[in-house]
């Protein structure tokens, strides 16, 4: 700068010289134009942007092109490149508070966010980081292909880049940073659900429907990737970033589990998951969040497509729960995972259900009799695919089950199987005899035979004489002769009293036989015929008035 100004000073001067000669001046007034002259060209100068030290050495065809590869989903691969005008501006430039607001950005110098991150020094890339995050808030309408493509294409490269910096361990979560990256994953992931179309009638029959996927999932699932490296990332300021991460967001995150795109939902258990365990703090919300969706589903509306989902995050969740159990954690058994056998719609989550339930179970056997109360008050009368659920749950249950437990609820059970063991459905009868395979089932039914054998001896019987298919007459014989191995004289007791009820249903059946042909045969009876007189018609009088 200064040998310019020298240079411009002597240049100045030749030309001063020239013109004293023409208008006849003093040495003294050349020299005061000359010293102007210098000044104004400094301060000229001094206002022009200074060039970036390093930009010289970028230049748009020397840059290699990275290979970029989230491991999210299904993945993605992509290649990162630059603008080629992007060499050529001015590196740093002030943003307008309009654009990043001061919350955001105070202190921070924001940079242009169309650059590459190998376009600026290490000490401009955070900035830039947080400058991507903030252009990626605008959301365009993925449905129309030929609307705003360009702009879609833009976001979803600069989505990569962004992937691609925090995965490489560059990024810092400062408080702006994580000011901006929640921002942007509430603009882009909350969104409210079109009205559900599908007909309510299918009940059961949901899981067997095809699902819906999102046009927008190409967008989504960088975005959902770079939630899920924000939240698990090692060095991240949970103090700052619970504020962030508040009970507002993490209400509209469970509502995103009611979209129908099965790869969106397992994204957000992920999340879910990981937001759980790192945000202590959180906890007793979002279980008591989860409990509200769970009696919403049950008690209003049955119709939710993610209680998979948030009961396989519970699963591992109720797994840690520490011991004793809090009464919280009971609630939450009785009042919430129990009902969830009433919907038709339980075969979609019968499995993750059954495996919280047998957690709560292994923490303390002394649910199961409660467990098992639950299941008999909401054992389904009428369908039979569900019915083969509850006996497959009951069966899980059962090996969980102590004695002292077991000899609570054992009367009413063996009432229910032994209605299961008549069932006309031959799969439901079919499964209710092979309980007695089950050798833990096997060890409750012997220690407690004297009140087990004379509740299901009489559906055996029964079966024996009248059920219509082969297979469950084999297993009937099968279990009848494991009662008999186990206690011969029990057996031939409980088949001798069945005689005896069975001769006595015959004699009172008898009896109410005669009782009706006897009053049959009286309203048969035809009284003989009298002579019935007739009265004759006395003679009407007149009377004169």
């Amino acid at each position: 700068m200064n040998a310019l100004i020298a240079f411009l000073a002597v240049l100045g001067y030749t030309y001063l010289a020239e013109a004293r000669s023409t208008f006849r001046m003093g040495w003294a007034m050349v020299f005061v134009l000359q010293y102007c002259i210098a000044i104004m060209l400094k301060q000229i100068l001094s206002k022009l942007p200074r060039k970036s030290p390093k930009s010289d050495s970028f230049d748009c065809g020397g840059i290699d092109s990275g290979n970029i590869s989230p491991n999210f989903g299904n993945g993605i691969q992509t290649t990162s490149c630059t603008n080629t005008f992007s060499s050529r501006l001015s590196v740093v430039k002030r943003v307008s508070s309009a654009v990043f607001p001061a919350s955001i950005m105070a202190g921070v110098e924001a940079v242009e966010p169309h650059l590459s991150f190998k376009d600026v020094s290490n000490q401009q890339k955070q900035n830039l980081f947080v400058s991507k995050l903030k252009m990626c808030c605008e959301v365009s309408d993925v449905n129309d292909p030929d609307k705003n493509s360009v702009e879609q294409d833009l976001k979803r490269q600069t989505l990569l880049e962004i992937v691609d910096f925090v995965s490489t361990g560059s990024a810092k979560f400062t408080e702006s940073a994580i000011t901006a990256m929640s921002k942007m994953c509430a603009i882009n992931l909350f969104r409210v659900f079109p009205p559900k179309c599908r007909s309510n009638s299918t009940g059961g029959e949901a899981e067997d429907e095809e699902p819906m996927f999102d046009p927008a999932w190409s967008h989504l699932q960088i975005v959902y990737d770079l939630l899920l490296r924000f939240i698990g990332y090692n060095n991240l300021d949970v103090k700052v970033a619970k504020k962030f991460v508040d009970h507002a967001f993490l209400l509209r995150l469970l509502d995103l589990f009611d979209s129908e795109d099965p790869r969106e939902r397992d994204c957000l258990k992920t999340i879910l998951h990981r937001i759980y365990g790192k945000f202590m703090v959180h906890r007793p919300f979002i279980r008591k969040a989860v409990s509200n969706i769970i009696y919403r589903f049950v008690f209003e509306t049955e119709r939710h497509n993610g209680i998979a989902e948030l009961l396989e995050i519970f699963g591992s969740v109720i797994s840690g729960f520490a011991l004793p159990l809090k009464e919280e954690h009971t609630i939450f058994l009785c009042r919430a995972l129990i009902p969830l056998h009433k919907p038709k719609s339980v075969g979609i989550y019968h499995q993750q259900l059954t495996y919280c339930v047998v957690q709560f179970i292994e923490k303390d056997p002394k649910l199961a009799c409660t467990v098992i109360k639950g299941l008999l008050k909401y054992w389904p009368v009428t369908n039979s695919q569900k019915e083969l659920m509850f006996i497959s749950e009951l069966e899980e249950v059962l090996e969980m089950t102590s004695l002292a437990e077991f000899q609570k609820i054992m009367v009413p059970l063996f009432r229910r199987i032994g209605s299961c063991l008549n069932s006309s459905h031959y799969q439901v009868a079919e499964r209710a005899h092979l309980l007695w395979n089950n050798e833990h089932v096997l060890n409750l039914t012997a220690h407690n035979r004297q009140v087990i054998v004379p509740l299901v001896f009489s559906a055996l019987e029964r079966n024996s004489q009248n059920h219509w298919n082969q297979a469950v007459l084999n297993l009937t014989q099968n279990v009848k002769k494991v009662f008999y191995d186990m206690d011969e004289e029990l057996v031939l007791a409980c088949q001798h009293k069945l005689e005896e009820e069975n001769s006595l249903s015959n004699a009172v059946a008898e009896k109410r036989r005669l009782t009706w042909e006897r009053l049959e045969h009286a309203a048969s009876f035809q009284p003989p015929a009298v002579n019935v007189i007739t009265p004759t018609n006395l003679a009407t009088c007149t009377v004169a008035c």
